[in-house]
């Protein structure tokens, strides 16, 4: 099977223009592409990754990869997906999370000449003048056609800033840039992005003349990447600092039984032959599925010792064991304590594993918490001092398990 083909088998491709064309470019390893990641934060998420593990299929396949990151367009935000606007970053921010966003991508990727490259959009995109932009590039966008976007249509009724309306301009700039000074013929992105890709591929072809050779392809990455990123304390970070590789391995340990399929098609590089003999998996076998997805991510972000201490710490917890070392902690400060100990709902807030008092008394009411393997009966419970400085395991639900100790 061909390059493109599995990635169609593999559920990634979701549209595309010129399909014929970009089948052509992908399965010879002529496709120079790139997919943009705005440094939002100092650490990739597992939203990412999909886009991170896709770079290495196509390089693999003999493709090169150009990674924009968007030290211009993180001036902006992107509205995609939003409810509001983003908050402003700092320059030095941005600069900040970029220096970390390229030790992450460099343990997947491999850069140098020929192989990938990786630039930053805040080379082209600051040393714009507004008045030579606006009539290099200003005619070429429609405001009617750009308030249909989805990015944009979305934001209408809460307000959409003038600010961020450029940003669809500025990716499209993006595009037409490196098509000009590093040949590339493709861009990818999420389906969320699609209007906004689309503009670039327009921009070039409108600039440059129809026969210019550069296409879009959009998968289903940043909506699926950024639903698996969500949990209750927020996203799973690469960052080993920020999500552990136990707590790594514990997200992919209890995806649902109906994702675990799906995702191990998209995220892992296991053969498909090997992925569809799994379809017909059921009950029990869908946790051994949901176990080979965890070890596999795990392994590829965190390296094969980190996974299979990981998996051994999960086998030690669902036998019932007191191996809990890498399991995630909350040290507790005495301000923190009222007459020498802690509610139950404040530990589970404190914790992050609820996300408000009210959602932990729900689940304390619902049966759905121990500690140190007791159901705790009432929201009343409270936790000691003298508890906490021998550490207490907290268990929420069937599968996630935290301990708190005194710092």
């Amino acid at each position: 099977m061909k390059i493109y083909d599995e990635l169609v088998a593999r559920g990634l491709i979701a549209q595309v223009t010129d399909e014929k064309e970009i089948k052509e470019l992908i399965n010879s390893g002529n496709a120079i592409f790139y997919i943009g990641f705005d440094p939002t934060a100092d650490s990739l998420h597992v939203g990412h990754f999909m886009a991170l593990s896709l770079m290495k299929r196509l390089q693999m396949a003999g493709n090169k990869p150009v990674a924009l990151l968007g030290g211009g367009t993180g001036m902006i935000g992107d509205p995609s997906g939003r409810t509001d606007m983003r908050s402003m970053m700092t320059p030095e921010i941005i600069q900040h999370n970029i220096d970390c966003l390229k030790k992450q991508m460099e343990r997947f990727i491999e850069f140098g000449e020929d192989k990938a490259i990786m630039v930053n959009n805040a080379d082209w995109l600051l040393k714009l003048n507004y008045i030579e932009l606006l009539r290099e590039v200003g005619t070429c966008f429609s405001v009617n056609n750009m308030l249909r976007a989805e990015c944009y249509k979305n934001r209408m009724e809460k307000g959409l800033s003038f600010l961020e309306f450029n940003y669809m301009i500025m990716q499209s700039y993006d595009f037409y840039y490196l098509f000009q000074h590093y040949g590339c013929n493709m861009q990818f992105g999420g389906d969320d992005q699609w209007s906004n890709m689309l503009g670039g591929t327009e921009l070039i072809r409108r600039k440059l003349g129809k026969d210019a050779y550069a296409m879009t392809i959009t998968l289903l990455m940043n909506s699926e990447g950024n639903k698996m990123g969500k949990t209750a304390k927020g996203a799973v970070w690469l960052d080993p600092n920020k999500t552990s590789p136990f707590e790594f391995f514990q997200y992919w340990r209890n995806v649902g039984d109906a994702d675990v399929l799906k995702c191990i098609r998209m995220l892992t590089f296991l053969p498909l032959e090997q992925i569809n003999r799994m379809d017909k998996w059921k009950g029990s076998q869908l946790n051994e599925a949901k176990e080979i997805l965890a070890y596999e991510l795990t392994k590829l972000v965190h390296g094969e010792e980190e996974a299979q201490k990981a998996m051994q710490a999960s086998h030690a917890l669902f036998a019932g064991g007191t191996n809990d070392s890498h399991m995630p902690t909350t040290e507790i400060g005495t301000e923190q304590l009222t007459n020498g100990a802690i509610s139950i709902s404040d530990l589970l807030v404190v914790c992050g594993l609820t996300a408000s008092k009210s959602e932990a008394r729900r689940l304390v009411q619902q049966g759905g918490v121990f500690v140190n393997d007791t159901k705790v009966e009432s929201i009343d419970h409270k936790i000691t001092l003298e508890q906490l400085k021998d550490s207490v395991k907290i268990r929420k639900g069937k599968k996630t398990y935290h301990k708190a100790l005194m710092n």
